[in-house]
């Protein structure tokens, strides 16, 4: 009887050590060794969308470096961090009439132009800022906005918007110092205000309330623009550019091949992201070639971390030697 009740126990306690070795896997067989095992159980489920933004990013190569030097992208990302130390700059705010004012300084030939009947959430009037560049129309437009979200408080925009309106003014300084055949097209180097939302604004109908910078632009120039490259979410770490939804396939076919000529052709991928309402979209329902340059998996977009620390001056370089070599492209083609 005791010799019975002996194995029972040691049956039970072998059964015990099974279990756990199931549970908690075998030492050496794919179990995830102790000093790991809760590492492994808190590990974010790799089917979140913001973990595999957050994974893709960390992940990413090295962007390359492009073969040829025209684009300052040292000081465009210190007029980005320029930008920011003013703080939040919604349309129509103090601040943000302060940067137009900076702006409109760095731009060729800058003025402002305001919009007609558009009021920012304090009482100013919105205004585009504006540059050009002579030649002949109809005129080849690069576009960024400069406002930012209202929303949530304390945004700062590093990536949007500074990250373009900085590239632009960049790609203008480049493009003044180099030499265009006769003939070639006008340059306009356009800054919307007002392509965010306001705060009270119903997200769905972000077309009617938002844009008002480029709709306005297109109402009062739309006969005299040729095309648009418009430039968003260009700076951040591992950027990567597939051609947005909308925009115009001919027009980004010969923006990637600018890309390859200039050594940075893996940043802009053969695919085709999600399509969206931007600052491009006024001139697409007008008719006008346009294309969107922005990557949509930047994990922190309209948010307090879109801050100068998620940007990668590679990135910003390679998006404006593609851009100068773009207009260097369009002007041998005489297009």
């Amino acid at each position: 009887m005791r010799v019975l009740v002996v194995a029972g126990v040691a049956q039970l306690a072998l059964f015990g050590v099974l279990l756990f070795f199931v549970l908690h896997g075998f030492p050496g067989f794919g179990g995830p060794p102790p000093e790991r095992a809760s590492q492994a159980r808190a590990a974010p489920p790799p089917a979140l969308p913001g973990a595999t933004r957050q994974a893709r990013a960390a992940m990413a190569p090295a962007l390359p470096v492009a073969t040829v030097d025209r684009f300052d992208a040292p000081a465009a990302l210190r007029l980005v961090k320029r930008q920011i130390a003013y703080g939040q700059r919604p349309a129509g705010s103090p601040q943000l009439r302060r940067v137009a004012g900076v702006l409109r300084r760095l731009l060729p030939n800058g003025r402002f132009e305001p919009l007609p009947g558009a009021v920012g959430r304090r009482g100013a009037g919105l205004r585009n800022v504006v540059g050009t560049l002579p030649g002949r129309l109809p005129a080849l437009v690069i576009g960024a906005h400069y406002d930012t979200e209202s929303h949530p408080k304390g945004f700062v925009g590093a990536n949007d918007s500074a990250a373009g309106t900085a590239a632009l003014v960049g790609i203008a300084r480049a493009l003044r110092g180099v030499r265009r055949p006769a003939g070639a097209r006008e340059l306009r180097f356009v800054l919307f205000d007002g392509e965010e939302e306001p705060k009270a604004a119903d997200n769905a109908e972000f077309y009617r309330h938002a844009l008002r910078g480029s709709k306005a632009y297109v109402a009062a120039h739309g006969g005299e623009v040729s095309a648009l490259v418009l430039l968003d979410y260009i700076a951040n770490r591992g950027l990567r550019l597939p051609r947005e939804g909308t925009s115009d396939p001919g027009l980004w076919a010969v923006l990637r091949e600018s890309a390859r000529t200039v050594g940075v052709g893996s940043v802009f991928g053969d695919g085709v992201g999600t399509p969206v309402l931007d600052d491009h979209t006024p001139f697409l329902r007008a008719g006008i070639p346009a294309i969107d340059l922005i990557d949509f998996t930047y994990r922190w977009a309209d948010g307090r971390q879109d801050t100068a620390d998620k940007l990668d001056v590679r990135a910003l370089d390679a998006t404006g030697e593609s851009v100068v070599e773009l207009v260097r492209e369009l002007d041998r083609a005489g297009a």
